[in-house]
C-alpha cells in the first residue's frame, strides 16, 4: 500500500485487498508471534495469578492533536486501565473501524504510534480486527482496545478501599488532554506548549507497588476528570474527600482557557495521570516514587480522606471557603477520547 492511497470498502472485505493491508501494513508494525499466526484469536502464555481485563473504545475528534493521536491514546488508555487494577499489562487487542476514504498515510501514522506506545509500555498487540464502513457512517476512524494483565500476589487495590486519614496524590497537572483536544478542534492557539498528557503509567504503578508502601486506591481520572473520579471513590468507599484548591496542579494556559470558556478543570479529562490514595505514613515515599518517574515529575498531594461528609467531595477554596465538588452530570467536552 502507498501513502497516496485511500481506504476502500474492499479493505474490510476479508478478501485479497484486506489481506494485503494486513500483511503489508499492520503485521510489520505490530510484530508479535501471536499475531503472525493469523488465527481467529491469540493463544497466550499467562503467569500464575489473578487476571485483570479491560476494554475501551476511542472516538476522539480530531484524530490528530498536539502530542499524540487516536492510536497512542487507545493503547495508553487500556494499559492504564489495567495498571489501575494493580496489574502488569501483558497483551492488547486492537479493533479498527475505518471510514471509507481515510488516507492510507493517516492510517499508517496511527498504527505506527500504536506500535510505539505498545513498545514503550512493554505490552504486545496480539490480535485484532478491521472493518471498513461507507463514507458518512463513521468519522475517519474509531478504535477499540482490550487488554489483559496479571495482578502480582499480595496486591489489592480498589476504589472501595479509601480510608479516613489517607492522603490523595495526583501524578501531575490536570485537564491537559481535554483542553488540548478541544483547542485543536476549535482552532484555539496557546502561547505556551500545551499538549495531551497521554502516557503509559504501568511503569509508575509498578514502582509504587514495589516501594513496599501500602496502597489503597489507584485510578486514572479520564472522562469526567478528577472531580468525577474522586466522587466515584468517595461513594465506593463510603468516605469523605477533602481537596485543597491551592494544591491543585493546573497549567496557566489550561486554567486561562477554562476560565475563558467557562469550564472547570476538575471535570476535564486526563489521559496520563493517576490518583494514588495511600496511608499518611507512606504518602511522602509514594510521592517521591511518582516524582522519580518521567510522567510524574509534577506530582503533588492534593487532599485527604475523612470520615465527614461521607460520599462527598469538598473543596477548600483559595479564599478560605468550601464548596461541594459534585459528580459531573453530563458530557462537558464530547469526544475527547
Amino acid at each position: 500500500m502507498t501513502d497516496n492511497e485511500k481506504i476502500l470498502l474492499d479493505h474490510g472485505s476479508g478478501g485479497k485487498v484486506s489481506h494485503a493491508m494486513f500483511s503489508d501494513l499492520i503485521l510489520p508494525l505490530f510484530d508479535s508471534p501471536e499475531l503472525a499466526k493469523q488465527d481467529d484469536g491469540a493463544v497466550l502464555e499467562v503467569p500464575e495469578g489473578r487476571l485483570a481485563f479491560s476494554t475501551d473504545s476511542y472516538v476522539v475528534d480530531p484524530i490528530f492533536f498536539p502530542g499524540g493521536n487516536i492510536g497512542d491514546l487507545a493503547v495508553n488508555g487500556t494499559v492504564n486501565d489495567i495498571s489501575m487494577c494493580g496489574a502488569i499489562p501483558l497483551y492488547i487487542s486492537v479493533g479498527l473501524i475505518i471510514e471509507e476514504g481515510l488516507p492510507v498515510k493517516d492510517l499508517k501514522l496511527i498504527l505506527e504510534t500504536m506500535a510505539g506506545a505498545a513498545g514503550k509500555a512493554g505490552v504486545r498487540i496480539v490480535t485484532g480486527d478491521t472493518k471498513v464502513v461507507p463514507r458518512g457512517k463513521a468519522d475517519k476512524i474509531f478504535i477499540n482496545t482490550s487488554g489483559v494483565g496479571v495482578i502480582p500476589e499480595g496486591v489489592d487495590v480498589s476504589g472501595s478501599q479509601a480510608q479516613p486519614g489517607d492522603k490523595i496524590i495526583v501524578s501531575g497537572t490536570i485537564a491537559d488532554h481535554g483542553i488540548t483536544v478541544l483547542s485543536e478542534r476549535e482552532g484555539l492557539k496557546f502561547d505556551s506548549d500545551v499538549q495531551t498528557d497521554s502516557a503509559p503509567l504501568n511503569h509508575m504503578v509498578k514502582a509504587i507497588l514495589d516501594s513496599g508502601c501500602e496502597v489503597h486506591v489507584l485510578r486514572d481520572p479520564t472522562r469526567g476528570g478528577l472531580g468525577t473520579t474522586l466522587n466515584e471513590i468517595a461513594g465506593q468507599s463510603g468516605v469523605g474527600i477533602r481537596l485543597y484548591e491551592d494544591k491543585l496542579p493546573v497549567r496557566g494556559a489550561v486554567q486561562g482557557t477554562c476560565e475563558l470558556l467557562g469550564f472547570d478543570p476538575l471535570y476535564i479529562a486526563n489521559e496520563g495521570k493517576l490518583i494514588a490514595i495511600v496511608p499518611e505514613k507512606d504518602a511522602n515515599k509514594v510521592l517521591e516514587t511518582i516524582q522519580a518517574d518521567e510522567f510524574g515529575k509534577e506530582a503533588v498531594i492534593i487532599g485527604e480522606v475523612t470520615d465527614q461528609d461521607r460520599g462527598r467531595v469538598i473543596l477548600e477554596t483559595l479564599i478560605g471557603g468550601t464548596r461541594v465538588v459534585d459528580m459531573l452530570a453530563g458530557e462537558q467536552l464530547p469526544r475527547i477520547c
